[in-house]
């Protein structure tokens, strides 16, 4: 095979360890493989074979841990109740759509939670035996629920015959991860509302260790105290949302390092798509608030978390929402380059990326391209330059 070399000079690196933003860096690539980042005094920019981002900012392709690759965020109803009841020709479409979003806005990897008819799996396996893929793809295939709960847009309930642990057994879908849903959601009438557990300690401890027995992670939808307590105690590997899950949990989630996706910018969609003078505008708004102070503290707790936008829930679009995200976290006092840890680092992690994420010596080459220092991020991520990924510029 013939090797392919490539060297690229940056103007700015931040290499998504959380490390400080670097100036004048050049990135080595061999094959795809990143093999050193030197200062770049030591090189000729001016040669033929260094491309000059020397007015630009590198930095690592974005993870998006938590979003559903065959839903719109779209605030058309009619369009809404479509995609309910579509069939999986429909839905290839729009997921289609959705990851060609995901790229312009500098997203590589997704972490899918769940649809009712495993469209997103099912995607998966059709496209990507055809290494079509450019966005990797990682996804619960359907969700499972209790009996008459919430959950039903994500995935399917338990069969009258089996606990949890044995339906995750025997399940026979060639999954990434588990996805277990147990609470409700945020109500949008009256704050802070909680909703109780749809499983109990024992029955997802015994999921988390028939998952385990897999080779396979646990994801939870979990807002409140109590849902996100179980959720925790049962050793999950993560907690989605965690609206109102309080101080308490978020130090258990430091201390047994259970990561935390909070999905915050869905408290930002609804506080801005709905009638501002409306009470569901104004709960939305005073629920972002709240998840902001929880992120503060989990951040001066050490939690470890991962960025995910909930795209597919109303006003969340694909792609353009992690912008948003981002913006969030660095309100909540994270600085540039731990939001982008949150992401790149704590992402890969999660989700099981090998060798994909920071921009370090022996990672897969995966980087994104924006004009201007690093100061203009996350905004300038809505004029990408390029991407990276591959062995191929995008």
């Amino acid at each position: 095979m013939k090797t392919k070399k490539i060297k690229i000079s940056a103007g700015w690196l931040i290499d998504g360890t959380g490390a400080p933003a670097r100036r004048n860096v050049i990135l080595e690539i061999e094959n795809g493989i990143i093999q050193s980042l030197s200062d770049s005094q030591f090189y000729n920019v001016d040669q033929d074979d260094i491309a000059d981002f020397s007015a630009s900012t590198i930095i690592p392709g974005l993870i998006d841990s938590h979003l559903h690759l065959c839903m719109s965020g779209t605030d058309d109803q009619k369009i809404r109740q479509k995609q309910l009841k579509s069939t999986f020709a429909d839905a290839e479409h729009v997921i289609s759509a959705h990851l060609r979003q995901l790229l312009l806005s500098g997203v590589i990897a997704v972490r899918d939670g769940g649809d009712y008819g495993a469209y997103a799996l099912r995607y998966k396996k059709k496209r990507y035996d055809k290494k079509k893929g450019i966005v990797d793809i990682k996804t619960a295939g359907r969700a499972w629920r209790n009996h008459g709960r919430y959950g039903k847009l994500i995935g399917r309930p338990l069969s009258r015959d089996k606990t949890l642990a044995e339906e995750i057994l025997y399940n026979d879908e060639s999954i990434d991860h588990v996805k277990i849903v147990n609470s409700g959601l945020n109500s949008l009438k009256k704050f802070g509302k909680e909703t109780p557990p749809q499983f109990n300690l024992n029955d997802l401890k015994d999921a988390v260790n028939a998952a385990s027995s897999l080779g396979l992670k646990v994801m939870v939808h979990a807002n409140g105290r109590l849902p996100v307590e179980n959720a925790i105690e049962a050793g999950c590997a993560s907690i989605e949302h965690g609206f109102f899950m309080g101080k308490k949990n978020l130090g258990r989630m430091a201390e047994k390092k259970i990561t935390w996706v909070p999905t915050a910018c869905t408290m930002k969609a609804y506080a801005e798509y709905l009638s501002q003078d409306s009470i569901e505008a104004k709960i939305s708004r005073k629920t972002l608030e709240d998840q902001l102070g929880q992120l503060v503290r989990a951040r001066a707790l050490g939690v470890t978390v991962a960025v995910g936008t909930d795209s597919g829930s109303l006003g969340v679009h694909h792609g353009s929402s992690i912008i948003e995200e981002l913006k969030l976290f660095m309100q909540a006092g994270f600085s540039l380059e731990e939001t982008l840890k949150a992401s790149v680092l704590n992402g890969s992690a999660l989700i099981g990326l090998n060798k994909t994420g920071p921009i370090i010596k022996g990672n897969k080459a995966s980087f994104i391209v924006v004009d201007g220092p690093p100061a203009g991020l996350p905004g300038s991520l809505k004029n990408i330059k390029a991407v990276y990924k591959e062995e191929a510029w995008h």
